[in-house]
């Protein structure tokens, strides 16, 4: 299957040409041109923390509700980045510049691995470019799948200089390579190292080596690699609480690989996945496309580690998830057409192109109607005094619904943009840069107590939207804000709410009346009051 063949130059047309891998990078961005906030479900928990982390440290913000502490870990890419880019364009441009970098960065470099591995552009490499808005990008992932769009350009040039035998150099490049991609995400830098090991397995083996030899130089020559994981040993040897855990959970692994393109349209997504595996075994196999071994052995690498890879790792969730696009990706940039006719290589770089543009203006027309609703959403937040605390439920369908309404962390835009305490930010000891101090809303602060789901797809212990607004405590917050719910969720005579903004047939704010109205204004400062 992975025999050594002649390397076959891709035949030449207008898909190989230098500037078409340009032009695919800048319409790439399209879709996320016109939205104000990018919207991705996790990206707006994130803005939250991010404007934790740029507040003063005198603020309310930071003495009162938040904590936040830098340490080193691999998850740092969006975090550390706008730091900077605030300054120049405020937080919510310089999270939509972040964001609008990654889709054209990750096609760019799923091009780059298929021209330096083909030598030219195969006509089918463009069947790659739908991964650029995976479903990790769409869940809002940030910190990964910007670490993921970088460690594909870094395993290009490490390709690049592996072929140009300038292994000397390339060693002492990827040494501050690796560590930076890690420092992004350590899931993109594990990544990057089973891409380079399983290259260098395939050019020590081209050497003449024996595959005993091939794998432990190919070990050799990824330990530039290496460096990071003094440093993941040090972080894990910290306060990381987190489990990991659910190992080989066929069904959920089953899911997310069909869902690696999950976005808009169910059917489309799922047929788009299933085609690209076909074309992929089809290539292995030599029927109508060939596989080059240096991709080859790298899909096969992802493969074994997508299988052995638990669903939770030290308590981030999805772990196994996130690789499933890339190992389909990898997979579709390995086959090349063994046909030659131009005609027929035309026909099939005009499908690939279609499918992305389609994919790109279907993306377009979804994400200006997802931002036409939150923007909806977000008028109550005009209506919220700075500093306050904001009790927020999400009304939210099943997880089984094939597209998100992208809702689910819509109210850390109050931390944004009012500096007010939210529940609904994640924490986890070691493992998050922010922590919760505000104690009266304890139990009702973290993800996901916002997070409301009808009754037959909950879970049989969570809470629904009338439990929580009935227990929530009044005394620990100054509003109640309903995103997205319906009118029949809403409290009805209720004497400790008062509503002060709806928006019509869904959502609405309500102040909390009968308690003590900020925490800084009872006696007893952050003391729990008697609710009058």
């Amino acid at each position: 299957m992975f025999r050594a063949t002649p390397h076959e130059l891709p035949p030449e047309g207008w898909w190989t040409s230098p500037w078409y891998i340009g032009v695919l990078a800048l319409i790439c961005v399209i879709p996320l041109w016109q939205p104000h906030i990018p919207p991705l479900v996790d990206l707006l928990g994130h803005m939250g923390r991010y404007s934790v982390e740029l507040a003063d440290p005198q603020s309310p913000l930071r003495t009162r509700y938040f904590d936040f502490k830098w340490a080193l870990m691999g998850n740092l890419g969006v975090d550390l980045l706008v730091i900077p880019l605030s300054k120049i364009f405020g937080l919510e441009l310089a999270v939509k510049l972040i964001v609008m970098m990654v889709p054209p960065l990750t096609l760019t470099g799923m091009m780059l691995i298929a021209r330096e591995v083909h030598g030219r552009l195969p006509a089918t490499a463009v069947f790659a470019a739908p991964f650029a808005y995976c479903w990790p990008f769409q869940w809002g992932f940030i910190n990964y799948v910007l670490a993921m769009a970088l460690a594909l350009n870094a395993f290009a040039l490490w390709l690049y200089l592996g072929r140009t035998e300038r292994i000397r150099l390339r060693a002492i490049l990827f040494v501050p390579i690796g560590a930076l991609i890690w420092l992004a995400h350590g899931f993109a830098w594990g990544v990057l190292g089973l891409l380079a090991f399983a290259a260098e397995i395939v050019r020590v083996r081209d050497a003449g080596q024996s595959h005993r030899m091939s794998i432990l130089l190919g070990a050799v020559h990824c330990l530039p690699l290496a460096p990071p994981l003094v440093l993941m040993a040090m972080w894990r040897s910290g306060a990381v609480s987190g489990a990991t855990t659910d190992w080989f959970n066929w069904v959920a692994k089953y899911v997310y690989l069909v869902s690696s393109l999950r976005n808009h349209w169910m059917v489309f997504d799922i047929r788009l996945v299933a085609g690209l595996i076909v074309m992929t075994v089809f290539g292995l196999f030599g029927l109508g496309f060939r596989m080059r071994r240096t991709l080859g052995v790298a899909t096969l690498v992802l493969i074994i580690a997508y299988v052995l890879m638990p669903r939770i790792v030290i308590g981030s969730a999805y772990a196994d998830m996130r690789l499933a696009p890339y190992v389909v990706a990898i997979g579709v940039l390995a086959v090349a057409p063994r046909f030659t006719n131009r005609y027929a290589l035309q026909g099939v770089a005009l499908l690939a192109l279609a499918i992305f543009g389609f994919r790109l203006y279907l993306s377009t027309v979804r994400y200006e109607a997802f931002s036409s609703h939150q923007e909806a959403q977000l008028q109550a937040v005009e209506h919220i005094e700075t500093g306050s605390r904001v009790f927020v439920l999400v009304d939210l369908p099943c997880l089984s619904r094939w597209e998100s309404p992208r809702m689910e962390h819509l109210g850390a835009m109050a931390i944004v943009r009012k500096q007010a305490f939210v529940n609904g930010q994640w924490t986890m000891a070691g493992a998050q840069l922010l922590s919760i101090k505000y104690a009266p809303a304890k139990g009702y602060a973290e993800d996901p107590t916002q997070v409301m789901r009808p009754k037959h797809c909950r879970a049989w212990n969570a809470r629904s939207i009338e439990s929580s607004i009935a227990l929530f405590p009044r005394q620990a917050f100054d509003y109640l804000w309903l995103i997205d719910a319906t009118p029949d969720h809403w409290p009805g005579n209720d004497p400790t709410l008062k509503m002060v903004w709806n928006g019509g047939t869904r959502g609405a704010l309500y102040r909390v009346v009968g308690s003590a109205t900020m925490a800084m204004d009872t006696p007893k400062g952050m003391d729990k009051v008697v609710t009058q």
